[in-house]
This record gives structure tokens, C-alpha cells and sequence, in this order.
């Protein structure tokens, strides 16, 4: 005897998909200005795709440019050549 075939999985969770738009969001912010908001919305852009079974990957790019942005500003503060900071 066959075994009857698992039931199809459950459709997407009704609501707006905006894995994109937090994903595109958060790698522009992460890059141009805003560690912290780059941050952020990875993290909404890779809760959404887990919601909506949508690939990650823009997410973990948000975070990971953040991230760099963050470590680079504060390298570059630390160098004393920060254009922000008037050090006279």
C-alpha cells in the first residue's frame, strides 16, 4: 500500500509582501548614511521573507552594509579626518 500524498502547504499569509521595498530601503540607507536604519530595515526585509516564504538574501545585504557603515564611519572618525568634527 502507498502512503496518500502530504497535503499542498498553506498559501502565503494574507497581507502586504514588503521584502523588497525594506530590503532596497535598508541597502541604500546602509550604504549612503544610516547604519542603523540599514540595519533595521534587513532585519523587517528577512522577517517579512521568512513570513512570506520570499528569498532573504536583500535582508542579509542591508544588515551586512550597515554594519560596514557603521565600522567605517567610526574608523574614519577615529583617523581624525572626519569632515563632520571640527577638531581646531
Amino acid at each position: 500500500m502507498n502512503a496518500p500524498y502530504p497535503p499542498p502547504p498553506p498559501p502565503p499569509a494574507a497581507g502586504k509582501d514588503r521584502t523588497m521595498l525594506w530590503g532596497i530601503l535598508g541597502i541604500i540607507l546602509g550604504l549612503v548614511c544610516c547604519g542603523i536604519l540599514g540595519i533595521i530595515f534587513g532585519y523587517l526585509s528577512i522577517r517579512d521573507a521568512k513570513r512570506y516564504g520570499q528569498s532573504p538574501v536583500l535582508g542579509y545585504l542591508a544588515i551586512a552594509f550597515g554594519v560596514l557603515n557603521i565600522i567605517g564611519t567610526a574608523i574614519w572618525q577615529a583617523s581624525g579626518t572626519y569632515p563632520l568634527w571640527d577638531n581646531n
